[in-house]
């Protein structure tokens, strides 16, 4: 009876926050088959929310590990026009994206990269229109997370397969709070102490952040303009979401030539099915000029050498260690809640919402500003127990902002 409940909570946490779905809204749901009832679920919410239409697209990992050992070699080479058209009308006709994760880490562990690596940047390229909507906030979109049995297993090898899925599913229910009395209007509270961070950030107008540990030196200068954000979002109607349930960031973008020296992971970063982790990127100027990985070494350098901006980040994310993914003591192996347990970067674009006018200016104007492009976007950790974080505003005054990996104001 408690997993119903908090199962259904989570359903309507994720149609009434996450999606904030409105009276007359289109909402496509693309959900893994594993995931079937929460997917019904967030339909049955959506639909007494008010939408007008409610599509779901099915996925399966078996499917999947079929085609990337099956298909010949110049078929990673192409995307579907007609599903990235699909995408793109959507969001031009005010439409919504929910996203259900709940893939296998090694899914396609064994698998050529360099067929991994092609298709990333096939379907990089069709659906580079769609991600420009989401990238800007001018549709609504969510993820959300519901295990499957190789998912679990991975997080709990220990365990049998239903005692893994039956954990998974606590630890979701506790990051997201669903199991809390009343969800929605924790996560109002939550988004609440979340822009109070945002607001001391951008009154503070940094000039460059100094991150320090035993394993990372780094210095991120930070363009001028820059905006950071957190939790929530709002469409260009003005109706509010939250992209990433669970989320604990605040997050803003690097200038792109602005970064120098190296940091290291904290945790490992899944990623096109095969897991990367004890890796090491130096930056000289804003470009990655080394890196190295313990795991996953070519699935990096695929990731990389997607395209010229997939060599520089777009997102500077601060996440405080003591918070409640962190201290589930959990890697779950999914970068939705591992990123939201710790600092993070990302590879590759930044998101137009975090500098001012960003949405309104052309790429070669956001280039000038030092706004990075890339035709991915992919987050890996960096926080640890020991990260330092030091702002320095324009007049060369220092102020702590991490002390011993926790907000230090």
């Amino acid at each position: 009876m408690n997993f119903e409940r908090n199962l259904d909570k989570y359903a309507e946490l994720s149609i009434k926050v996450g999606m904030n779905v409105q009276p007359g809204e289109t909402l496509l749901v693309r959900s893994p088959i594993d995931c079937a009832d929460f997917v019904r679920k967030a339909v049955k919410y959506a639909y007494e929310c008010g939408a007008k239409h409610v599509y779901v697209e099915w996925s399966d990992d078996e499917c999947s590990k079929l085609t990337y050992n099956m298909a010949p070699d110049e078929s990673f080479n192409e995307y579907p026009q007609w599903q990235a058209d699909k995408y793109t009308q959507i969001a031009k006709e005010g439409g919504s994206f929910l996203t259900v994760v709940a893939q296998d880490p090694d899914l396609l562990k064994g698998v050529d990269p360099q067929r991994i690596a092609n298709f990333q940047k096939a379907s990089g390229k069709a659906l580079k229109e769609w991600r420009s909507y989401t990238l800007t906030d001018r549709c609504k979109w969510s993820i959300v997370a519901c295990p499957s049995v190789n998912w679990a297993k991975k997080v709990y090898p220990n365990c049998s397969e239903e005692e893994a899925v039956e954990k998974l599913w606590e630890g979701i229910f506790q990051c997201t709070r669903a199991d809390l009395e009343s969800p929605v209007d924790a996560w109002n509270e939550h988004i609440a102490n979340l822009k109070k961070r945002t607001d001391f950030l951008n009154e503070s107008d940094f000039k460059t952040l100094k991150y320090s540990s035993a394993k990372t030196n780094l210095s991120i200068d930070l363009p001028e303009g820059h905006i950071w954000l957190s939790g929530d979002a709002k469409d260009p109607n003005g109706v509010s979401f939250v992209p990433n349930i669970p989320t604990e960031e605040v997050y803003g973008m690097p200038h792109k030539f602005g970064v120098n020296g190296t940091v290291a992971s904290t945790k490992p970063l899944v990623f096109g099915g095969n897991v990367i982790d004890d890796f090491t990127i130096t930056f000289e100027n804003g470009k990655i000029v080394d890196f190295t990985a313990e795991k996953g070494y070519e699935t990096l350098k695929n990731l990389i050498e997607t395209d010229e901006g997939s060599h520089y980040i777009g997102e500077v994310a601060l996440v405080p260690y003591n918070s409640p993914i962190s201290n589930t003591n959990t890697v779950f192996y999914t970068t939705l809640f591992d990123e939201n347990a710790s600092c993070h970067l990302a590879i590759g674009s930044a998101y137009r919402s975090c500098i001012e006018n960003g949405n309104d200016l052309k790429e070669e104007e956001l280039d000038k500003l030092g706004v990075n492009d890339s035709l991915t976007h992919v987050d890996f950790m960096v926080g640890s127990a020991d990260m330092d974080i030091t702002g320095i505003t324009k007049n060369g005054e220092e102020i702590a902002i991490f002390k011993n990996g926790n907000w230090a104001f």
